[in-house]
């Protein structure tokens, strides 16, 4: 949620805050604005709606400043409008902050403030903790040493940076439980709440862990606690490219992101395959794989897209490492005082590694000591540091806010972990070998379900009108029907919902007529036949059915309106191949009614707030 870049050095600053504002555009927002200093004078522009919108009037207005600040806001406090909007200022307008996250006990801070004369121009939190600050400068303290003070007092979760005019050779940086980064240049710095808006001008990167505050100028940088402790920072450098957070020619980050599916997959398995002994090698496993086979049972905790990743791991875990397996929503997991034991290891799935309720369950599980293992796609991400051990899924940048390459980069990597795990327990050479070579099929199975995209467009076209949608699977399948229904939701604003096939008939039954589209994941497997009574249940009520169906099935072909075939694999698997065409559906469904898809109405990429 909420974007956050700031530069101090020898440059104009205000095109390198807007270069910075639209690389953040995917995370999410409904207003943007800059605040900078020149010559002592503090100087605020935004509004509500787009960057480029923000950029026409600071093009007209021709502003200049060796530092500034930026931000896009995903409203918490106060609805979008320019009022709302970050920076906050003081009443002298001498400082301004920008913020990312929730301030939990901002009413009673408010209150004080407001006993003291404090006048408020918004609704938002943000403005509290400018005014609190200012309450501390007024005090006589510089501005490093007021924001830690205000710091101090305050409950909740922030990533904010603060300019002040007076002391104009300076940003203060701060960060708890919302991603902050210092991006290190020659003879300037930059702060960010993702590399992605920094990446064209530097790849030396600080990450600032929670509690932690920094004082960074155009040549130098500082980190200290908010209680005033000394931290050393270690400079990391990363790999990512700028063509990486690219649209490659693509319409859309999401096309390009399911098109990359079969080079994700690669990347995600490759080095990790041990075919002739029908096992995986996980390094980030190493340290802990004998507390793996001996725990009593397995958690996974996650939101979203991720959580339907686990319900996947749930059947893999317990068909091949026949150890009891639990999934929860972070966000459920945390306040409901979870029995955790020492022999319990709880898997935290999260694309972006900052995701605020899985990051506070993982939390929750360290204290309760139990093992505490992430699967990220962001490196050097707070879930990945703060882990146990864990696996990267290496999908690469994924920018489009409704997740795709990610989630089959989970959903290969869980199958990684079951291998390595199942093959060091019970599992034989001989199945783990049948295992091991239908995963390394699995990059080229996706390609060739890729070339469908033309048909499923044209299916699209037909539905794209439908006002509900209802998504069926059973088994291995059941979490891809939630899946290919949330993919709907997000993007294209049609009401849809997954259920297990064989709950049909227990309530969603009762929606089915001929205005109904129904798809049905119903590969060849143990269910099947199960599955096609299902489709003739609907197909007697009138609903229109899509399968998903296995390449060779000429059954299914005249049961139902439309079909799209995937490769043969193992059950395992197959979630992988059949959420593919639902993906493409939900895009071209999306495009063709006009809609944003990358930036979807009120979402945001990385939930970094409750």
């Amino acid at each position: 949620m909420c974007g956050i870049v700031g530069y101090i050095g020898n440059k104009n600053c205000v095109p390198l805050l807007i270069e910075g504002l639209k690389r953040l555009e995917y995370r999410g927002y409904d207003s943007a604005g800059i605040g900078i200093i020149d010559e002592g004078i503090s100087f605020i522009v935004k509004n509500k709606g787009k960057v480029s919108e923000l950029q026409n009037r600071l093009e007209v207005l021709n502003l200049k400043a060796n530092i500034g600040l930026g931000h896009t806001r995903w409203a918490t406090h106060g609805i979008p409008n320019e009022i709302n909007a970050h920076p906050h200022q003081n009443e002298e307008g001498t400082l301004f902050l920008i913020h990312n996250g929730i301030i939990e006990n901002y009413k009673t801070i408010k209150k004080v403030l407001q006993q003291n004369g404090y006048k408020f121009q918004s609704e938002t939190d943000t403005e509290v903790l400018a005014h609190l600050i200012d309450s501390f400068l007024r005090k006589g303290f510089d501005i490093f040493k007021a924001t830690q003070l205000a710091l101090q007092e305050v409950d909740g979760t922030y990533g904010l940076a603060v300019i002040y005019a007076k002391e104009p050779d300076r940003i203060i940086a701060a960060r708890k439980g919302s991603p902050l980064i210092i991006g290190v240049g020659q003879n300037e710095n930059f702060i960010a709440s993702d590399v992605s808006a920094v990446l064209a001008h530097t790849k030396n990167i600080i990450y600032l862990e929670d509690g932690e505050i920094a004082l960074i100028t155009e040549n130098d940088y500082q980190v200290k606690t908010i209680h005033n402790e000394e931290v050393i920072k270690e400079v990391e450098e990363i790999s990512m490219t700028l063509d990486e957070i690219d649209k490659g020619g693509y319409p859309h980050f999401m096309l390009k992101e399911i098109m990359e599916q079969p080079e994700s997959l690669r990347n995600s398995i490759r080095g990790r395959l041990l075919i002739d002994e029908g096992t995986a090698k996980l390094g980030g496993l190493e340290n802990i794989i004998d507390d793996l086979l001996d725990v009593d049972r397995f958690l996974i905790t996650a939101c979203g897209t991720s959580w339907h990743a686990g319900l996947v791991a749930e059947y893999m875990f317990e068909q091949f490492i026949r150890v009891p397996t639990e999934v929860e929503y972070a966000s459920e997991f945390r306040y409901r005082n979870p029995i955790i034991n020492k022999k319990d290891a709880v898997f935290f799935i999260s694309q972006s590694g900052e995701t605020a309720d899985t990051l506070a369950a993982l939390r929750e599980t360290k204290l309760r000591g139990g093992i505490a293992l992430g699967v990220c796609n962001v490196v050097g991400s707070s879930i990945a540091r703060e882990s146990d051990s864990g696996v990267y899924i290496h999908a690469g940048p994924e920018i489009g806010v409704a997740s795709t390459k990610a989630f089959t980069s989970q959903l290969i990597v869980l199958a990684l972990i079951t291998l390595l795990i199942a093959r060091r327990k019970n599992l034989s050479i001989e199945n783990g070998r049948e295992i091991a070579k239908a995963i390394s099929k699995i990059p080229d199975q996706v390609a060739e379900i890729l070339k469908l995209n033309n048909k499923i467009e044209e299916i699209a076209d037909e539905f794209k009108d439908a006002k509900n949608f209802l998504y069926l699977g059973r088994g291995y399948n059941f979490p891809v029907a939630l899946e290919g229904a949330l993919k709907l939701k997000e993007i294209s604003y049609i009401h849809a919902e997954g259920y297990p096939a064989a709950e049909m008939k227990h309530g969603p039954i009762a929606l089915i007529d001929e205005n109904m589209p129904v798809v049905f994941i119903a590969p060849k497997d143990a269910t099947y036949d199960k599955i096609i009574s299902n489709i003739q249940e609907v197909k007697a009520r009138g609903g229109r059915i899509i399968a998903i169906a296995s390449e060779g099935d000429d059954e299914i072909k005249d049961m139902v309106e439309h079909v799209i075939y995937i490769p043969q694999t193992v059950a395992m698997l197959k979630p992988i191949l059949s959420v593919v065409p639902l993906q493409l559906l939900a895009y071209h469904i999306a495009v063709k009614k006009g809609l944003n898809v990358d930036q979807p109405r009120n979402l945001a990429k990385s939930v970094t707030v409750e």
